[in-house]
């Protein structure tokens, strides 16, 4: 298949792009110039502006699926006007990108939702998705809350915690909602809804995450 990535020099594009490769994919990625070179060889290289959808639409042509990665790194509550900025004037043009280069699947990371906490980060996400489902394109909406990896492992000190909430029958739905996921889990999640796309809307919460493996 043919995928277009935003995002791919972040920390969840970086590891989603190689294994994409390694599957026989091909992958083109957006970057700016500065960050080219984190890019994995073997990808091609699309210059442009996440945030200006004809800096880069041209450059789509062809492609199956659009993943779209872009987001405020490291999001907190002090930063709720980037959320606005970045997250959803990004998520418009990739939107805006994949409906003119008539791309079939658009992809989008969003947020697990409805929360109690980071209610600007979370609305951003949802309005992004509202405007996704009104355009007509089919869609998968991928719903982590926060994803473990190298560096981001501060949350492993928690586990005690969500394994108690995931138990009580009063906690366990929205536990199971916020629940921690893996860079791995959420890298085979990321190419299950690529190499399976819906004919309408999908949305992965956490417990689908946690399940997904890659067929071989």
């Amino acid at each position: 298949m043919h995928v277009f990535v935003t995002g791919g020099t972040g920390y969840i594009g970086s590891h989603l792009i190689p294994e994409l490769l390694a599957r026989g994919h091909r992958v083109a990625a957006l970057t700016r110039p500065k960050s080219a070179h984190r890019l994995t060889p073997g990808c091609r290289i699309v210059i442009g502006d996440a945030l200006d959808a004809p800096s880069y639409v041209q450059q789509i042509n062809g492609a199956d699926t659009l993943v779209h990665l872009v987001g405020v790194a490291h999001p907190g509550p002090a930063k709720a006007m980037e959320f606005q900025k970045v997250d959803l004037v990004s998520a418009r043009a990739a939107l805006s990108a994949a409906m003119k280069a008539r791309v079939k699947h658009l992809l989008y990371l969003s947020v697990a939702q409805p929360a109690p906490v980071m209610r600007a980060y979370v609305n951003a996400r949802a309005e992004a998705e509202t405007l996704i489902r009104a355009s007509g394109i089919a869609a998968s909406f991928l719903r982590p809350w926060y994803v473990l990896g190298p560096g981001h492992r501060w949350p492993l000190l928690l586990l005690p915690a969500y394994r108690l909430f995931e138990y009580l029958p009063l906690t366990r739905t929205a536990a199971r909602r916020f629940g921690l996921v893996d860079i791995e889990q959420m890298t085979s999640a990321l190419i299950r809804a690529v190499e399976d796309p819906p004919l309408g809307v999908r949305i992965w919460e956490v417990p689908e995450i946690r399940l997904a493996t890659c067929p071989a």
